[in-house]
Formats: C-alpha cells, sequence, structure tokens
C-alpha cells in the first residue's frame, strides 16, 4: 500500500521525459471503432491509427506519470527499474496470455467496457460519460489513438 502511495504522490512530479511525449490536443476528437463482443468480452479488433503500434513507444506512455501512469496502479516486472510500482491493479506479467491483442485494446479504452463498472482503471481513450474532470481536460482523451496501439503493443509483449 505504501509502494501505491508513493507512486500515485510521484505523478505529481513531471519528469524532463514528459515534455517528450505528446498529450493528446485540447478537445482531440476520438476516432470512431467498432466494438465486437465474444463470450460476452467486449474487444476492439481494428486499430485505432493508421499504423501499428510500437512496443518501445508503448513502454515510454506506460512509464510516463502525465500519460498512462500505469505503474501506480500495476506491477511490471519487465519496467523493474522504474520505481514505485502499484498494487492496485492486477500485475500485468504475462497480461499477453490473458487477453488478445482486440481485448487488450478495450481494456486500454475503457475498461470498464470488460472488467465492469466497479473497476477504478480509467478509461485512457474516452471522453462521454466522465464524473469529475477537470475543465481543461474535459472533451480530451488521456492519450491519442496511437499512443494506445503502442500501449497495446507493449502489452502484446508481456507473455
Amino acid at each position: 500500500m505504501l509502494c501505491t502511495l508513493v507512486g500515485l504522490m510521484a505523478g505529481l512530479v513531471v519528469p524532463a521525459a514528459a515534455q517528450e511525449l505528446p498529450r493528446p490536443a485540447p478537445g482531440a476528437a476520438v476516432v470512431a471503432f467498432s466494438v465486437v463482443v465474444n463470450n460476452g468480452i467486449a474487444a476492439i479488433p481494428s486499430r485505432l491509427s493508421g499504423k501499428p503500434g510500437e512496443p518501445k513507444d508503448g513502454k515510454r506512455v506506460m512509464m510516463e506519470r502525465t500519460l498512462g501512469n500505469c505503474l501506480s496502479c500495476h506491477e511490471v516486472n519487465a519496467l523493474r527499474s522504474e520505481p514505485f510500482h502499484g498494487e492496485i491493479g492486477p500485475s500485468l506479467d504475462g497480461v499477453a496470455r490473458r487477453w488478445d491483442v482486440a481485448t487488450l485494446r478495450m481494456i486500454v479504452v475503457n475498461a470498464k467496457k470488460v472488467f465492469g463498472g466497479d473497476t477504478v482503471m480509467p478509461a485512457f481513450y474516452r471522453i462521454d460519460g466522465l464524473n469529475r474532470v477537470r475543465p481543461e481536460f474535459a472533451a480530451t482523451p488521456i492519450l491519442t489513438a496511437q499512443q494506445v496501439e503502442d500501449v497495446v503493443a507493449f502489452l502484446a509483449t508481456l507473455k
């Protein structure tokens, strides 16, 4: 629990690397995508962007405290060199064995579609139906479509 608190607090400090990763422009549009349901599990089978995800870029997005900030809640042994892994969410080790790419994409876009309304995981590519969003972030997804694809590509390496 202490690790989680320290990790969340570390998100308040913006490292110099944050300047290299683009945030979505205010009011950036979310591209339309199709959701399919297989065996009761929602998935997004098609890429959100025009090019495949890049695992190394996805790794950077996941570590960046102003973007994915995944380590505040999840432990990832492949990122053990980074401090402050969280314990709120499940370990992401082996996530590519548990979920296919289409389902991983849905989890990153809107985890509530896979895990239900009680999950605390944020929707990283959604702008509607959200609560308690600061005005300057309203109508702007947390990640770009390409960043979602990059994160999914990195998650797909965690077998």
